[in-house]
């Protein structure tokens, strides 16, 4: 049996690792864009603080950890799908047969349509390339402006503020993190941020983004260029227009407005892609034998009763794990998926999880202390815990997810978490223990 993985990352790799342990004897190719061994996008941050090398993001340290599993690594990528003849043609040219195919290709950041994106001094944030370059230019007291400020954003943002830079951030949105905060919330990490020394730009647009000129400006500058002292170097930097009419001066721009699936290559192929591919419990596609996993992947969230894209690593790594048991014949399901999202913003913990915004009919408990930067919002249907967040509330972050992921029926202590939201390891403890849903808590117990 040959099975083809397109996409090296931690998808890609867990499930090349868990066909290789179940299936000896069969063929495994895996296709990767990139020339740096596989590695791990999350680990970009702490390389650009300086917290690891390079080698730090590699997923495997043993330079031979895929040749001793006899996975075979082919450098392209994919740019068509034949379900019929069941072959993949790649950027270079190559075609390759499968027999299983799994496409865990994951994102590739969203390009905004602005005027000068391709000037000097733009870079997104998604690869060991992208990382080097704004490593280059991110030095201690450089100009940076940001273009986004949603989960990956604030990651970059992190790493950015311990490189001791000039920054700004400009988000669209109304609020920091909008996709996973509400207005108080977002607000209350907006204010963490500028008090840290972050100027921050809600509700507003980047227009353009021009290399900046020589011109003298002000009264000195014209009067030094008429005594034939100005420089006669080019300006370096770059000039960034808003929509509110400010110009910020920038010695870097980084692009961190979003991502989206890469399945632009399976157009026409019969696979189906909604938001991403498509796939069962088993992340099986439409077309059997071709399954998909990771950041690529849409599967059914039992808290929302709908298919997502779930793009984080827990999530990637447990579909590649239940697709690769199924690819070799060994069924197994995928027990659902759930929006987790924990945020470090310069100190400042964030979580989000299940439907956080609430749902229709539904009841939300909240609890604010703005003065002391803690937040806390549950969202309940009936008597379920459907969703939460919470700003600078690290306590007990094991248990809501555990609420929220196990569907814990809550009964009466619903009531009592709408009159005290703080009593989540009570509500767990009570009303998990009757239905042997105790394994979100167990970390939490052991603290």
């Amino acid at each position: 049996m040959h099975h083809v993985i397109l996409g090296a990352g931690p998808a890609g790799v867990i499930a090349a690792e868990t066909i290789r342990k179940h299936a000896p004897a069969d063929t495994i190719t895996l296709v990767g864009d990139e020339a740096e061994p596989p590695y791990s996008r999350m680990a970009i941050p702490y390389l650009l603080i300086g917290n690891v090398k390079e080698t730090g993001t590699y997923l495997r340290k043993s330079l031979t950890h895929y040749t001793d599993l006899r996975i075979d690594q082919v450098p392209g990528r994919a740019t068509t799908v034949d379900t019929q003849a069941r072959t993949v043609t790649l950027d270079n040219g190559k075609t390759l047969a499968f027999d299983k195919l799994l496409i865990a290709t994951g994102s590739h950041p969203v390009r905004p349509p602005i005027p000068g994106m391709d000037s000097p001094g733009v870079h997104p944030c998604w690869t060991l390339e992208d990382a080097r370059a704004i490593m280059a230019l991110a030095k201690p007291g450089a100009r940076v402006l940001q273009m986004g400020a949603g989960f990956i954003g604030c990651i970059i943002m992190e790493a950015l503020a311990a490189r001791g830079v000039e920054l700004s951030v400009v988000e669209m949105g109304d609020r920091m993190v909008p996709r996973m905060m509400g207005p108080t919330a977002g607000g209350m990490i907006r204010d963490w941020c500028e008090k840290k020394g972050v100027k921050v730009f809600t509700g507003t647009k980047v227009e353009a983004i021009e290399v900046a000129t020589n011109e003298p400006s002000g009264i000195v500058g014209k009067l030094a260029s008429a005594m034939g002292l100005g420089s006669s170097e080019p300006a370096k930097g770059l000039r960034v227009k808003l929509s509110g009419g400010q110009t910020v001066e920038a010695d870097l721009v980084i692009s961190a407005t979003g991502v989206r699936p890469a399945i632009g290559f399976l157009k026409d192929s019969g696979i189906t892609c909604l938001v991403g591919v498509l796939t069962d419990e088993h992340l099986q596609t439409n077309v059997p034998g071709i399954y998909a996993a990771g950041d690529c992947a849409e599967a059914f969230d039992k808290v929302s009763g709908k298919t997502i894209v779930s793009a984080i690593q827990p999530n990637a790594a447990e579909q590649a794990r239940v697709a690769a048991l199924n690819m070799v014949g060994q069924k197994a399901d995928l027990k659902g998926v759930t929006q987790i999202n924990v945020l470090d913003t310069l100190g400042l913990i964030s979580t989000s999880f299940g439907n956080w915004e609430g749902v229709a009919g539904g009841e939300h408990a909240e609890l604010t202390d703005k003065a002391g930067g803690r937040h806390l919002s549950l969202q309940f249907k009936d008597d379920v815990m459907v969703g939460c967040n919470s700003v600078g509330w690290t306590e007990h972050v094991g248990v809501m997810r555990g609420l929220v992921e196990g569907q814990v029926k809550l009964g009466e202590w619903k009531e009592r978490l709408m009159h005290d939201p703080t009593k989540l390891m009570d509500a767990y403890l009570a009303s998990a223990q009757g239905q042997g849903q105790w394994a979100g808590a167990a970390d939490e117990r052991r603290r």
